[in-house]
């Protein structure tokens, strides 16, 4: 009996060093690429990075001003493609749906969650840039908003889901409808959880750069309007990354940490709106 105690003390001891020795390993590996990023980027970090033009090849020094704010304006036309539809479709999964159509859906849903980003830029180059000729912001935006939908759906219906019963019930029985309850009622209670998910959405497409190839391609100026190319922080570090010049490798470890910073503060928001909640005026 006691033979067996120091077995199982063993064994348990040994999977726990084990554990820990992987998580360990992980957690260095991943502070070691940061640190990497934040050392090489940080260096060519500075006020003409935030508020030029890249300079023509051959000339040191520039921005990427034009770069930062075309991902910006691409988020916001993925942000109003790919909301609404998520938002909406979700709230129809967890308040109307039925059984065989809410399981294509949400069959349908997962699926398009794993297909391969590269798969919809190519679905946005057919749809959007073969017909109109030419790439656009247009085409860059619906590429990263129909990645959003899927997030965002499934995670609009399992917050609505969580919501409690009885706040339906209590709602349904001072005489709401179901729609005025689920306006009222159940989407402000679960309200801080769909936001969560809205960012975490746009920090998972923030940097995408396959389907932006396809879509809205890049543009070394400023970009007017929606319908011609525009320039984005993904698609520019990879183009300098590949390149020959040293100037450029440096600005685009500048982009990346600038990039990673971005998508960093988002998630940080969204677990700081999930934690302590907001407050929403209800009229």
């Amino acid at each position: 009996m006691r033979a067996r105690l120091l077995w199982r003390k063993g064994l348990s001891w040994f999977m726990l060093s084990l554990t820990g020795f992987c998580a360990l390993g992980s957690v260095l590996v991943l502070f070691f690429i940061l640190g990497y990023l934040v050392v090489n980027g940080g260096r060519a970090i500075n006020w003409a990075f935030f508020t030029q033009l890249p300079k023509p090849v051959g000339e040191s020094g520039g921005g990427m001003a034009n770069a930062i704010v075309g991902s910006g304006k691409l988020l916001l036309l993925a942000s109003c493609i790919g909301v609404p539809i998520g938002f909406l479709g979700g709230v129809y999964l967890a308040e109307f749906g039925g059984r065989t159509f809410s399981f294509l859906v949400r069959y349908t849903t997962d699926l398009l969650n794993g297909v391969p980003s590269i798969v919809i830029g190519i679905f946005a180059y057919s749809l959007i840039v073969l017909p109109m000729k030419h790439f656009s912001a247009l085409a860059g935006g619906f590429a990263l908003g129909v990645m959003m939908i899927p997030i965002t759906m499934r995670s609009t219906e399992e917050f609505l889901r969580a919501v409690p019963k009885p706040l339906r019930e209590g709602a349904m029985a001072l005489g709401a409808s179901k729609w005025k309850t689920i306006q009222r009622v159940v989407i402000p209670a679960a309200f801080r959880g769909i936001l969560t998910a809205v960012l975490l959405s746009l920090a998972r497409v923030a940097g995408e750069t396959a389907p932006l190839l396809f879509t809205a391609f890049g543009n070394r100026f400023w970009s007017d309007g929606w319908m011609h190319p525009i320039a984005s922080l993904p698609v520019v570090v990879f183009t300098y990354a590949i390149s020959p010049y040293d100037d450029w490798h440096r600005q685009a470890w500048a982009a990346g940490l600038v990039l990673l910073v971005l998508v960093l503060l988002t998630n940080v928001i969204s677990r700081t709106v999930l934690s302590r909640g907001i407050s929403v005026t209800r009229s």
